[in-house]
């Protein structure tokens, strides 16, 4: 069980998701330590990493809407 209450791990999902897209986006995008700022090639992929990760997450939300919004209606037609 849990020490955390529900806010608590509500609230730490953000961070977490956020945390994972960082850390994929850099081990996939940054391939060496030579020097202390991004190469122009690191910092494209990085910036292409996080854009298909925020429109994935977008879609997933839709979908989710999409599918909340059919299953209120069709209980509410059932309620009739």
């Amino acid at each position: 069980m849990s020490t955390f209450g529900p806010t608590t791990e509500a609230d730490l999902n953000p961070h977490q998701m956020y945390s994972n897209l960082v850390q994929q986006c850099f081990d996939n995008c940054v391939n060496g330590f030579e020097s202390k700022s991004l190469t122009s090639r690191e910092e494209g992929c990085i910036m292409r990493c996080v854009d298909k990760h925020m429109k994935g997450s977008q879609r997933l939300g839709d979908r989710f809407q999409e599918q909340n919004a059919a299953m209120a209606q069709s209980g509410s037609a059932i309620g009739r």
